[in-house]
């Protein structure tokens, strides 16, 4: 009896891998240009915040708290508003064909395709739309649901966090959801940066895509395949 062939699947980072830029950073720098956010502290705080993150010490809960502040406080209407202005002026000039090219790849061979950052959804639905890819897996945000609550962003962060080793979590879930096993897939991922080697490590075909210094090193002594989608950028 012939051996099922397994269901391909193909998760991207968004980051740096997908996109040139950090969208989160870059929405934080929106909201200080749009007059949300205090120009030199919260530049300070955020590239601290950015720096902790490039060495893998990130703390997401503090993360997020910081980053969602400005939306918390203006609320929904201004923040999808500005969440708009956002994606036209910043995110969608940033969008490179290589980018799409790739995606669609996959997307026409078959193969499911999602998208899995250490981005909040809030930043990142309208993002992952853009590349018409429907599956994301981000940080989910906790809204208040109280009797006589708000109904909006808390700044804390619902589930476990898409970050490190919890994107391994986060796609343990999403395939039981859906009544698949690792066992029964095939898992490629794309990643820029070493804070996504516990979920390079566990897919069954890792891409270095655009690695940085560190990961290029390790996916070079691994065997592992290294994609420079963006080698020109800007």
């Amino acid at each position: 009896m012939a051996a099922l062939t397994p269901r391909r699947i193909a998760f991207f980072d968004l980051d740096h891998t997908l996109l040139p830029i950090d969208s989160d950073y870059s929405w934080g720098v929106f909201t200080t240009r749009i007059g949300w956010t205090e120009p030199v502290e919260f530049a300070r705080r955020n590239a601290a915040f950015y720096a902790q993150y490039q060495a893998g010490a990130l703390d997401i809960h503090d993360y997020v708290r910081f980053a969602t502040e400005a939306v918390r406080l203006r609320g929904r209407s201004a923040a999808l508003a500005a969440r708009e202005q956002f994606m036209q002026t910043v995110v969608m000039p940033a969008i490179r064909a290589e980018a799409l090219e790739l995606v669609r790849s996959h997307q026409s061979a078959g193969d499911t395709v999602a998208i899995i950052t250490a981005t909040n959804e809030f930043v990142t639905r309208p993002i992952a739309d853009a590349f018409g890819v429907s599956e994301l897996m981000a940080v989910e945000l906790e809204h208040d649901t109280a009797t006589g609550g708000t109904g909006w962003l808390t700044g804390e962060i619902r589930g476990v966090a898409s970050a490190r080793e919890g994107k391994v979590v986060r796609v343990s879930q999403w395939l039981a959801q859906r009544g698949l096993h690792w066992d029964g897939v095939h898992v490629t991922f794309y990643s820029d940066s070493t804070n996504d080697l516990p979920l390079l490590e566990k897919a069954h075909t890792p891409v270095a895509t655009n690695p940085d210094a560190q990961l290029r090193a390790i996916a070079g002594s691994r065997g592992w395949r290294i994609l420079d989608l963006f080698p020109t950028y800007p």
